[in-house]
């Protein structure tokens, strides 16, 4: 699929918003994607994930790991099509742990997946979990990248849509943006 063509399925899910959000991260922005009219449509998500595979199927990924809640989903639906496992990190006392016996082994080749990448907090953060079991990470996979390409990783990022979305710290919101009232989409409990 072209990036045109998956953008075309966020568009036609009704998942691009205008707007004044506040992200995860705390800034502000006035464009949010709301995932979840695209992972509420199980061949879209199908679909998205099948994409997101074959980017990293010559890279003999052992496990596919996600963050709760998009990246279960997302987890999933890669790992079936690497035919290996899936597993997901959760919040536990504000940091992103893994839990319910999930295990990672030093030899395992770990591929992470995202929904939307803004600040990148919450990958590095399983980055970082991943890491305390000596675990090789192979790259991360998102559905979209809204960072403009400017959040780093160390390790291979393949999205499959890259877009520079606009946002603020709370303290440099421009006036014509806070006049919009504002929307606080989901919620991460950081």
């Amino acid at each position: 699929m072209t990036e045109q063509e998956i953008l075309q399925i966020f568009k036609d899910s009704g998942a691009l918003l205008d707007g004044h959000f506040v992200l995860t991260s705390g800034n502000h922005s006035p464009h949010y994607i709301e995932k979840f009219r695209v992972l509420e449509r199980p061949r879209y998500t199908e679909m998205l994930c099948r994409e997101l595979a074959n980017k990293f199927a010559n890279d003999n990924v052992t496990l596919v790991v996600g963050p709760m809640t998009g990246g279960i989903l997302l987890a999933y639906e890669v790992g079936k099509d690497l035919d290996t496992k899936a597993i997901f990190t959760e919040r536990v006392e504000g940091k992103m742990k893994f839990r319910r016996g999930f295990e990672v082994k030093p030899n395992d080749r770990v591929l992470i997946v995202e929904d939307i990448i803004s600040t990148g907090g919450s990958v590095q953060e399983v980055i970082d979990e991943v890491r305390r079991f000596k675990a090789e990470i192979v790259g991360v996979g998102c559905l979209v990248d809204r960072s403009g390409g400017r959040v780093d990783f160390g390790i291979p990022l393949k999205p499959l849509v890259k877009m520079d979305v606009v946002s603020f710290k709370p303290d440099e919101v421009p006036e014509w943006l806070a006049k919009i009232p504002v929307t606080k989409p989901g919620s991460t409990n950081k």
